[in-house]
């Protein structure tokens, strides 16, 4: 795999201030206009945009070898590409979003301890309460995981993601989108057909499901209007979920448990329809999750 990890987005907001206070209250510490996770440092940006967009992405290679081998794969598609020391910087052709590589090393994470539950037979927590419900303080992501990017042209998308970086089909929304990936996680990157390029959504790793749980509940405590979508838990990835709206109408969404596929499995994608393709259980998705409500002002706004 050319790739190891998503290593940050890059967000345009109407008003940063206000996001801001979004994505610190989600759990990210700011330091200007970055925001950091707690394992991969800074992995947000925010800047002014006279709508909401995904300005650009930024991917993580292991060597130089790895961003020759991506001009290679992107000048044979057509693709414009230029490396400049340790760093190869293209667009998505199908929704115009920058991309870069940089040379970095693999992100180790360290271990956080499975909480010892009981079940049917089972007795690893005796005397004690849950470690889930006695954790004080705000959840904090551990690092950024996936986005989700809608896009015009879903062939060009596809071609550029999987055909020039390389990146591995997980699983397919059957006429909507893919899951592609280029760690360990189940995918790092959903495309899905739309009439106008948006994102759709980041996703940012906790610990586990009473930190997704524990989250929403402190966002929405004050901010009932952040609600979007959850508690749930996908088919496509295995994870429990919880999603979240930011002022400028991006969604972000706590996740755990995320199925891991080493570089060297055997994986074989499926085809998913109806439910299975957005969850397994949960309440069911409001309409706004599948079409946001601001898509026709996107499009308007796109071209004017």
């Amino acid at each position: 795999m050319s790739l190891h990890r998503l290593d940050s987005v890059t967000l345009g907001v109407p008003d940063v201030e206000e996001a801001a206070r979004f994505y610190v209250d989600f759990g990210l510490t700011r330091t200007g206009s970055a925001f950091s996770t707690v394992d991969a440092g800074e992995q947000l940006r925010l800047v002014e945009s006279p709508h909401r967009r995904l300005v650009s992405v930024r991917f993580a290679a292991d060597d130089l070898d790895d961003l020759r081998r991506a001009h290679g794969d992107l000048t044979r598609l057509g693709v414009a590409s230029s490396i400049t020391g340790l760093r190869l910087t293209t667009a998505d052709p199908g929704t115009g979003v920058g991309v870069e590589v940089t040379v970095a090393s693999r992100l180790v994470q360290p271990p956080v301890a499975a909480p010892a539950a009981n079940g049917p037979g089972r007795h690893d927590r005796v005397n004690a309460r849950a470690a889930g419900v006695l954790v004080e303080g705000r959840v904090r992501p551990r690092r950024l995981g996936h986005f989700v990017l809608g896009t015009t042209s879903f062939e060009a998308s596809h071609d550029f993601f999987v055909e020039g970086l390389r990146f591995k089909v997980s699983d397919i929304i059957k006429d909507f989108g893919m899951f592609l990936r280029c760690s360990t996680d189940h995918h790092n990157v959903l495309i899905q057909r739309a009439p106008v390029p948006f994102l759709h959504h980041t996703s940012w790793q906790v610990e586990d499901v009473d930190a997704v749980g524990r989250g929403a509940v402190d966002m929405l405590a004050e901010h009932p209007e952040r609600h979007v979508w959850g508690l749930g838990r996908h088919y496509a990835g295995s994870n429990f979920f919880w999603y979240l709206k930011d002022p400028a109408g991006n969604f972000a969404e706590y996740h755990s448990d995320m199925d891991c596929i080493p570089e060297d499995a055997l994986w074989t994608p499926e085809v998913l329809e109806g439910a299975r393709g957005l969850y397994r259980w949960g309440p069911p998705p409001p309409p706004s999750f599948v079409d946001p409500e601001d898509l026709a002002d996107l499009m308007i706004s796109g071209h004017s």
